[in-house]
């Protein structure tokens, strides 16, 4: 591996570093309508009537439409494979609004000024609803959110049942679970809310809308899914395909909140309109108000075990509230059980029920690590509790249960239907030697379970383990198209959306390692719908495992057409052809040929070298971590200080271990914050109260300690050179390990996120009254 396992810098760096205009709003057409919402103030209201015949007089303003004027096709704003599993329930404008910041009326005008001083002047008449905020609330209520009849789903399987506010239903079984439960010799039972998190991240949403000189719509986006968006507005407006072109810029963070069209709509509603560019950028405040945060959750859970410290049966039950509309709701629940029970592969039985629900609150989305996050919590939080009821070091019990290389994976029966497809066996797993390592690196056993530093203040230490996947099996699909330049470069064309993690940089040294040149010979050209082919887009950490192997596919059939043509213009057998690092030669003999020369005489006078290849994945090979926390609470303030975090992680092959490094990181902070200080929240009314960055708080240098991270020595079969994905599995383990701790420090355990120093004051009070 000459080009792989580089930590090379990342190919855009250089242009962003330098603020260089790459982002949307950089590259938005110039003298661009601005485009701004009116919002509605009610959780659930049904619009009457909207005047808007004043605040058209406002100069400047160019037009004002309202769910009267736009089309009335419903379909989903969630970036998923088709045909989506997501329900098709949504307006660009409907007469309902069913949360606090739903759309109402679209305005655009030539300023800012202008547009907000219109939107100031329309007048609303609502009936106002009574709305349901609680997901406990939601199933079967008496308040129908969504009472139209026109919303459908397009996989039956999934149980969407609008009338009784349902928008999911997962039956996963394996075994007995009951009839376990009953033999095991203890049986915990527990109850955990997770809550709604923001992505945060620092590019709001965004997109810009023009017609370009064919009159197709061109619309510029900050999206992970541009290849999604395009199918998504030719739903919504009823075109073809073929008549929209979706571009996406360098994009300032999404974490899974842009794995959904939000902003796309809107400017282009306006465009077609009007036939002017148009653009729009959400404030911070929209950003929150009608983002798409994580699901908040209820989680109960049994787990039964005997004795000796085997787990025996796991019994799980989950209710995602989804929001407003279905949008990620399913899949999210789906990845709730997959990706989490299999932890613990070894029980006797295992069940799983899920239900997302509607709300009338902001509708929830993708967010790294999507519902294994909430699983994990609550799973994990579990076995350490057994751990302790029966004197057993946690790293033993996980040791004892956790699946390991070569075995198999929980093959559950789905929804009443008997699984008799294949064994998902584990070619790579390095969770054993995770688990070893994270000890040495923490220093478990001087460590465990805690100590008093100083009169008011504890420390003590938790671990937890967690998986995820690398794409989603036979549907996630990536492709490459790679093209020798005249001068011996080439020019790699993915549909792959590189959203601030490298995947340019990865993707292009995959490739230069399977033609057998540098890296630095290669120019990417990615994420055009016009221009690169399909792939599936930047979600359930897909990326690397499923465009890389699409790459490496191209990369090969290019070095063989290579070979063949040099072979072929030099007039030798192709088995005496060397190629490497972009010079030909030739066994036993001096002459040779050097890439460029080979361009050249191609290009010029016979044929251009492409290659084109795709890749499905048809498994999805788990990355692991284990991971340590080590807390220090202040028993006088409640407030939990993460003094060291430890992460030993399998992915595979590391293609650029810098990056995945700081993927890895990243990911522990983020859990870091879900843990301890983030929190999407509203008041009675259904009015976020937590709608910028003063009152929704992330975690800033200043709050935590030292970050760990190593990488376990594995190797994928599967994987493009042995690698597996690293996008979102470390932000699984962050809370429950963290939570762990904290019982290790003080006595206390907090079953809801996020552990704020109130809920730890709280229940350090509570602990000393019994």
């Amino acid at each position: 591996m000459k080009e792989v396992t580089r930590s090379i810098p990342k190919v855009d760096g250089l242009g962003l570093i330098l603020g260089k205009p790459v982002y949307t709003d950089d590259l938005a057409p110039k003298n661009t309508l601005i485009v701004k919402i009116l919002r509605s103030p009610h959780a659930f209201a049904r619009i009457k009537s909207i005047n808007t015949d004043i605040a058209k007089k406002v100069p400047g303003v160019e037009c004002i439409l309202t769910h009267e004027d736009a089309p009335k096709n419903r379909y989903t704003r969630a970036g998923q494979a088709y045909p989506e599993t997501s329900p098709q329930d949504t307006y660009i404008l409907d007469e309902y609004v069913r949360y606090v910041g739903d759309d109402v009326a679209i305005i655009a005008a030539t300023s800012e000024e202008s547009a907000e001083k219109a939107k100031k002047l329309i007048k609303v008449e609502y009936e106002v609803l009574e709305p349901i905020l609680d997901i406990e609330k939601s199933e079967g209520n008496s308040t129908i959110i969504h009472p139209e009849d026109d919303s459908v789903c397009l996989v039956d399987s999934v149980g969407y049942d609008p009338s009784k506010n349902v928008v999911c239903k997962h039956i996963f079984d394996y075994g007995d679970v009951d009839k376990v439960l009953s033999e095991s010799d203890l049986v915990l039972e527990r109850t955990y809310h997770t809550q709604s998190s923001h992505q945060g991240f620092m590019e709001t949403y965004r997109s810009a809308t023009h017609l370009d000189e064919h009159g197709r719509l061109v619309v510029l986006s900050s999206t992970q899914v541009p290849f999604h968006v395009r199918r998504s507005l030719a739903k919504a407006f009823d075109m073809p395909i073929g008549q929209i072109r979706v571009i996406k810029p360098r994009v300032g963070g999404g974490y899974g909140g842009k794995q959904s069209a939000n902003t796309e709509y809107y400017p282009a509603l306006v465009t077609l309109k009007t036939g002017k560019p148009a653009k729009i950028i959400f404030t911070r405040q929209e950003n929150f108000e009608a983002g798409l945060p994580r699901l908040p959750m209820r989680l109960d859970i049994k787990v039964g075990a005997n004795n000796d410290g085997r787990i025996t049966a796991i019994d799980l039950k989950a209710i995602g509230g989804s929001g407003a509309h279905g949008e990620h709701a399913n899949s999210v629940l789906f990845a709730t059980v997959m990706k989490v029970i299999n932890l613990y592969n070894k029980v006797d039985a295992a069940r799983y029920r899920g239900t997302g629900v509607y709300t009338n609150t902001v509708p929830t989305g993708a967010f790294r690590g999507f519902g294994a996050t909430q699983g994990v919590f609550a799973l994990e939080n579990t076995i350490n509790e057994i751990a302790e009821k029966l004197n057993i070091d946690p790293t033993v019990i996980h040791d004892m249960n956790m699946i390991k290389q070569g075995e198999c994976a929980i093959r559950f029966d789905c929804n009443g239907v008997k699984n008799t497809g294949p064994y998902e066996i584990m070619q790579s797993c390095g969770l054993e030697q995770c688990v070893k390592r994270g000890k040495e690196l923490i220093g478990w056993d001087e460590k465990f379970p805690g100590k008093q530093v100083a009169p008011n203040k504890f420390r003590g230490v938790g671990m937890a383990i967690a998986r995820q996947g690398s794409g989603v099996p036979y549907q996630d699909m990536g492709s490459a198209t790679l093209k020798l330049n005249e001068d011996g470069t080439f020019m790699l064309l993915i549909g792959a959306t590189d959203i601030g993690q490298g995947s340019d940089t990865i993707l292009s040294q995959i490739c230069a390692e399977a033609v057998g040149i540098k890296t630095e010979d290669i120019t990417v050209l990615s994420s055009d719908t016009d221009l690169t082919p399909f792939d599936s887009g930047a979600y359930a950490s897909s990326t690397t495992y499923v465009t890389g192997n699409a790459v490496k596919k191209t990369g090969e059939k290019m070095r063989k057409m290579i070979i063949e043509e040099a072979a072929r213009i030099l007039n030798v057998p192709v088995r005496s052809i060397n190629f490497d690092k972009g010079k030909i030669t030739i066994d036993g003999i001096s002459k040779n040929m050097t890439l460029g020369e080979l361009g050249k005489t191609l290009l010029y006078a016979q044929k251009e070298l492409i290659a084109s290849d795709s890749y499905v994945c048809y498994k999805s090979p788990p990355p692991y971590i284990a991971a340590f926390a080590e807390v220090e609470v202040n028993t006088d303030t409640g407030k939990v200080f993460v003094e060291n975090f430890v992460g030993v992680v399998d992915i595979g092959t590391p293609i650029n271990p810098t990056l995945a490094k700081i993927q890895a990181e990243g990911g522990i902070l983020h859990g870091i914050g879900m843990a301890l200080h983030e929190e999407v929240r509203m008041n009675d009314k259904g009015k976020m109260e937590t709608n910028s960055f003063m009152t929704y708080k992330v975690p800033t240098r200043k709050d935590f300690g030292n970050i760990i991270v190593e990488f376990d020595d594995s190797y994928e079969p599967s994987g493009p050179y042995g690698a597996k994905s690293v996008g979102e599995v470390t932000l699984n383990t962050s809370a429950p390990a963290i939570r762990e701790a904290i019982y290790n420090a003080v006595g206390v355990r907090i079953n809801s996120l996020p552990m704020t120093p109130e809920k730890v004051l709280m229940a350090l009070k509570n602990k000393d009254r019994v």
